[in-house]
């Protein structure tokens, strides 16, 4: 028989080994069984997460209402558009509708440096908990070197609805700030989409992404703007965006130690 004292901790039931490891990462690891199936638990999770995925998708953004959130950020007021597919089930059947505005009369001609989209993408709940924020760390990001035009929030939208924006804005440079697909363990991720000289034609390609944005557990919103800051410097010097333009961000962050590896400060 054997003394319980020494049972190996991987075989006492009393004891769950994938706990520090849970706390490094949102994916389901570790689940455990029971007889030939999951835990009732972990079966519940999975769909609760499911839900909250596709209720993410299916919510539309409330326009109007985000875009009163915006008035304490100092810009301009937005202006509100949308594009071809005029229901939320007609733009997740029709990409090609999402990518082509419906009418941009609305938009000024502006001589502004940057143009923001705030675009509610594949998921609106992500513009409502993350964009207020994330566009405050960018305007601080740019610190006053830039002129920026007055954002637009864009809504049953694509990211190549942009383009169509940012060439109606005249701006040298495009900042898309779009909900990401949804997953399984984030539903209100944001991502940064970049294009310098934005016109319609433009391919993934010309861009720039920036994911993953979704504190506390993904990228912070200090640390998004910082790159996308980095990104539009290196793009007026470039002359463009996309596959030639690099992350320079980190650079002055790195520092070679005596074996000649590369480390951050």
């Amino acid at each position: 028989m054997t003394d319980p004292e020494h049972v190996p901790a991987e075989h006492d039931p009393t004891i769950d080994v994938w706990a520090p490891l849970r706390r490094t990462t949102q994916a389901r690891i570790g689940l455990g069984r029971a007889g030939n199936s999951l835990p009732t638990r972990r079966v519940l999770e999975f769909q609760a997460a499911h839900a909250a995925a596709r209720d993410a998708v299916h919510d539309p953004l409330d326009a109007e209402a985000f875009a009163a959130t915006l008035a304490d950020l100092g810009l301009d007021d937005p202006v509100i558009v949308t594009s071809r597919a005029s229901t939320r089930s007609e733009y997740l059947r029709r990409p090609d509708l999402g990518r082509t505005p419906a009418d941009l009369s609305r938009i000024p001609r502006s001589d502004a440096e940057i143009g923001i989209v705030i675009a509610d993408g594949l998921s609106p709940r992500a513009v409502v908990d993350h964009a207020h924020g994330l566009l405050g760390a960018l305007l601080d990001a740019f610190a006053g070197r830039y002129t920026i035009a007055p954002p637009v929030v864009a809504t049953q939208a694509r990211v190549a609805l942009g383009d169509h924006i940012g060439e109606t804005l005249g701006v040298t440079t495009l900042l898309v700030i779009i909900g990401e697909r949804p997953g399984l363990s984030v539903a209100d991720s944001l991502g940064i989409y970049l294009t310098h000289l934005p016109r319609p034609g433009r391919t993934d390609a010309d861009r720039n992404c920036i994911s993953n944005i979704h504190p506390p557990d993904g990228l912070q919103y200090e640390v998004a703007a910082r790159v996308a800051a980095s990104l539009v410097d290196g793009a007026r010097k470039l002359g463009r965006s996309g596959v030639d333009l690099k992350d320079t961000s980190r650079q002055d962050s790195l520092t070679v130690d005596d074996r000649g590896a590369i480390t951050s400060d």
